[in-house]
């Protein structure tokens, strides 16, 4: 499950990721944490339509926005009890989330809150309740793997997703108004990542994570849990 606190974020994170996992028989979805909605160009309310064109091309099982306030959420009581809830009802092996730092202070602040919660999730004693009213069970993830989003970090391992490459390009192009698009958004204000360029750095940025294990796109991440192997046959696949 990706966790993501805004609608492209995890498209442009690790959607390659996701629909590799998917195709190895696993179910994916994403957590948006806000609608967005203090976006530049666009609306909220487009936002929500292009969520989900974005989650029919990766082929979501689920995908749920806890409508957090953009820009405004906190890492407290309050928004961890909310995610607490979200984890513990989809119970994720791993959790993909939000890199711990970035140009936007929300990507540093929600990776926080996603790290902080999927392990208070683990924690019998903080009562949840689901939508019916009945407690849940506590459940914590294995994994918690931060994607790397604006700034660069080395990551500590990347994802060959070279044969979903061009639907990933697909899923983040789904949000025309927030990227490079000629069907939209002639008459607003042009951001930072509305360019060309941006996308353009994007595919560099997968060019060069795929580089390192001599694939042409690969995702890359950072974990702060140790990763263990039980063969060394887990390395004879990339042995670039």
């Amino acid at each position: 499950m990706a966790i993501a606190v805004h609608p492209d974020d995890a498209e442009l994170g690790c959607s390659g990721t996701l629909m590799m996992e998917k195709s190895l028989g696993k179910k994916i979805g994403v957590i948006d944490l806000t609608r967005g909605e203090l976006g530049t160009r666009g609306t909220a309310e487009l936002r929500l339509k292009e969520s989900t064109l974005a989650a029919a091309i990766m082929g979501l099982d689920f995908r749920k926005n806890l409508e957090m306030a953009d820009g405004f959420f906190k890492n407290d009581e309050e928004h961890q009890r909310l995610l607490i809830q979200a984890i513990r009802e989809y119970q994720p092996e791993i959790v993909l989330a939000n890199t711990l730092n970035d140009r936007h202070p929300d990507h540093g602040r929600a990776g926080h809150l996603i790290k902080d919660s999927c392990f208070l999730s683990g924690l019998r004693k903080i009562e949840t309740f689901d939508k019916e009213g009945k407690p849940q069970t506590a459940w914590r993830p294995k994994y918690v793997f931060h994607y790397i989003q604006d700034r660069y970090y080395a990551p500590s391992f990347v994802y060959d997703i070279s044969a979903v490459f061009e639907k990933k390009l697909q899923s983040v192009q789904a949000y025309s108004s927030q990227f490079f698009s000629s069907e939209y958004g002639q008459n607003e204000p042009q951001t930072y990542i509305s360019t060309p360029e941006f996308l353009n750095s994007i595919i560099g940025r997968h060019q060069m994570f795929g580089k390192m294990i001599g694939v042409p796109y690969a995702e890359g991440f950072i974990t702060e849990k140790m990763i263990g192997v039980s063969s060394l046959d887990s390395f004879i696949q990339f042995d670039t």
